[in-house]
């Protein structure tokens, strides 16, 4: 764990509160290319009524728009929680080379766990992957999220 990751994953905790402030899950994601922001999100699928607007989606296409390619090569995308199948299917698309998260998404996980779907697909791109970059803060804001979801019982998902 490098302090330039600790860096981006800061940042994406910061995106994952924007989320939370508009009562999203509080997931947030930074696509890096040559140490620059390329492109950012966070989770927005209930504001914006659309199921896949998870936060490295809203990043990757907004990397795609400022390279003006689908490839986003070379850059790596920094998220707070392990991506789900259809997020990791985009980044495996867009050519990603290297994925940052902070902690394990325990109920859907698709990698370190028995399965281990990512890297038993017959995919011609491989991304590296590193993970458990702050995972104890990027746990406490999901935990803390969906504890008081439950508290208000407002919140449906």
């Amino acid at each position: 764990m490098s302090q330039i990751d600790i860096n981006w994953m800061i940042y994406s905790l910061k995106l994952a509160d924007y989320a939370q402030k508009q009562g999203e899950v509080p997931v947030g994601a930074v696509l890096i290319q040559d140490e620059k922001v390329i492109g950012e999100g966070w989770n927005q699928r209930i504001s914006q009524y659309d199921p896949t607007a998870h936060a490295e989606i809203i990043a990757l296409r907004q990397g795609g728009k400022i390279l003006k390619n689908y490839r986003l090569l070379k850059t790596t995308l920094y998220v707070t929680l392990e991506p789900c199948l259809m997020c990791m299917g985009a980044m495996i698309h867009s050519r990603i080379s290297r994925l940052v998260y902070g902690t394990k998404d325990k109920k859907n996980s698709l990698m370190n766990s028995k399965m281990d779907l990512i890297n038993n697909l017959n995919i011609n791109h491989h991304i590296k992957i590193d993970h458990n970059i702050m995972a104890d803060e990027c746990s406490i804001v999901l935990k803390n999220f969906f504890r008081l979801c439950r508290e208000r019982k407002k919140i449906h998902f």
